[in-house]
């Protein structure tokens, strides 16, 4: 079986309930939605921000809170290196995340984690779960149904739904993730484009010692196992699964099914 276990590490992930090691590696995305309505999201003061109305003014959650960034400095370092800083009155709020002016929140189920940043023109569509110092760029539209670990990129102009970045997942800049997930430090080159659906109806099948796997789902992107990276303008077909530490080379269309560990795949 093309398992979990044999494509991440979730020793540090935090929401590893919603993997089984020994389940197909294409489960956690079944379970996905029912994962995320059932979460217990906070309870964020609603007055800061209307339903598709982009936000006036930069807010600040710290402990639970938000607040108002009159009175607060911002120091827009790394945020994946805990570089996003805030003080209120000279006074360090540790941890605090920010939600810039312009960005654009639709619904109530929202996580946010420590040290997060939205950058202004980024759409958010609830549900949507961020981990700790995980940064949405500018103009990224995160469609509902995202879930991003620690220290995850939501790049610019990139396009995510029903999808899970586990830490250190990054698509920095124009990538199309769709009912996909990307391990723990895996990379999307500029351009990247996981394609979801096939043109013939059907479940998507994987191939796998001698007999055909039916995953069960009619869309299905791309997992990627830790480690592994994708070259710039590169695009997978519909269930496409690459092991640890796989490389899809740049302009690159990658066959579905099972592509081993450590293959290059030209």
């Amino acid at each position: 079986m093309i398992s979990v276990q044999s494509f991440f590490d979730l020793d540090d992930f935090p929401d590893p309930g919603l993997f089984q090691a020994t389940s197909p590696v294409w489960q956690p995305l079944n379970d996905l939605k029912t994962y995320m309505e059932n979460y217990s999201y906070p309870k964020y003061e609603q007055s800061f921000f209307k339903d598709g109305v982009p936000l006036k003014e930069h807010i600040i959650i710290h402990k639970g809170q938000m607040l108002c960034s009159d009175d607060c400095e911002i120091e827009f370092g790394n945020t994946t290196k805990k570089g996003l800083q805030v003080k209120q009155a000279g006074t360090l709020l540790e941890g605090a995340s920010v939600i810039m002016a312009g960005a654009v929140i639709l619904g109530k189920q929202l996580a946010i984690g420590k040290g997060v940043l939205i950058e202004t023109g980024a759409m958010v569509k609830s549900p949507a779960i961020l981990g700790d110092y995980t940064e949405v760029r500018q103009g990224a539209y995160l469609r509902g149904y995202c879930l991003a670990g620690k220290r995850c990129v939501l790049g610019h102009t990139t396009e995510i739904k029903h999808s899970i970045f586990l830490n250190d997942a990054k698509a920095g800049h124009f990538a199309y993730v769709g009912d996909s997930i990307v391990g723990n430090d895996a990379n999307l080159g500029a351009g990247t484009k996981f394609a979801n659906l096939k043109f013939l109806p059907g479940n998507i099948r994987v191939f796998y010692e001698g007999k055909w796997l039916d995953t069960g789902r009619r869309k299905l992107g791309a997992v990627l196992g830790d480690g592994c990276q994708t070259g710039c303008n590169s695009v997978t077909s519909p269930g496409t699964f690459m092991a640890k530490a796989a490389i899809l080379m740049p302009n690159t269309t990658a066959k579905g099914g099972l592509h081993q560990e450590k293959t290059i795949i030209r």
